[in-house]
């Protein structure tokens, strides 16, 4: 399901057609959905950015993200959220050890207390998704990419540009593993846990993807929610921004995300 965001927020401009073209080959291989049938992906293609650094803005919505994620922990580790146990459950599926390939959202929330790093205008705005939402969210630089965004499972034999020990070195997936790739090779192993070099946002990103991951322990409309937030703060940090959105997986046929009522989108 292709969406136009100005079915979200009130929005007068809308990603180009390039953007849509792309949004509508982006893609989920069947045996990703055979292993986690729940699974819906939202995609946002954002154009016309403002990047830079962290700023006051950037800051405050991280400082709420935090108050609200020190709220649902209550204490707890983030493994014993439900939300964050269905992606650890969702990684071993496909043999990853989530205790050394952690789901991102858990990452981000097991460093809530010490206080999450300010990065720049554009990832601090995702992760403050990420940890307010309980769901991973990913950001991309969609000007580096080549060709559609597409999940599958590896051969293990597909690149993945990454940092060891300071320099730049090349891996490669675990057959089998759930992967998003590009025409280039892996934009992110493990689907949520480490994206490459080549895509990652930077200083001088203008037009960038977000990828929002749900699984039905996120609960009726949370995907639908996250979303809407997310879109909200870069309509309203980044005046000008075109933005448009593709559900796919499970909840694409009601285009309402997993277990969400049907009239969301």
């Amino acid at each position: 399901m292709l969406v136009n965001m100005t079915m979200l927020v009130n929005m007068e401009r809308a990603a180009g057609p390039d953007a849509e073209r792309w949004l509508g080959l982006t893609a989920i291989d069947g045996p990703v959905l055979e292993l986690r049938p729940d699974y819906t992906a939202l995609v946002i293609v954002a154009e016309d950015l403002r990047p830079g650094p962290s700023d006051q803005a950037t800051d405050a919505l991280l400082a709420d993200a935090e108050a609200a994620a020190r709220a649902a922990l209550a204490g707890r580790a983030a493994a014993e959220l439900a939300q964050v146990d269905a992606w650890r459950a969702a990684y071993q599926a496909f043999g990853a050890k989530p205790k050394r390939t952690r789901p991102s959202v858990e990452a981000l929330l097991r460093r809530v207390e010490a206080g999450l790093p300010r990065i720049d205008r554009l990832t601090d705005i995702y992760n403050a998704m990420s940890v307010k939402h309980l769901l991973p969210v990913g950001g991309e630089d969609l000007g580096e990419y080549r060709g559609p965004a597409r999940l599958v499972r590896a051969a293990g034999d597909e690149p993945f540009d990454t940092i060891r020990d300071g320099q730049p070195v090349t891996e490669h997936p675990e057959p089998g593993e759930v992967v998003w790739r590009d025409d280039a090779g892996v934009t992110c192993r493990c689907w949520n846990w480490r994206q490459c070099v080549r895509t990652r946002i930077t200083g001088a990103t203008v037009r960038a993807v977000f990828i929002l991951d749900g699984l039905a322990a996120l609960g009726d409309g949370g995907l639908v929610a996250a979303g809407q937030d997310l879109v909200s703060q870069l309509a309203a940090l980044h005046p000008g921004a075109r933005l448009s959105c593709r559900l796919i997986g499970a909840g694409a046929a009601t285009g309402a995300g997993p277990n969400a009522p049907g009239d969301g989108y």
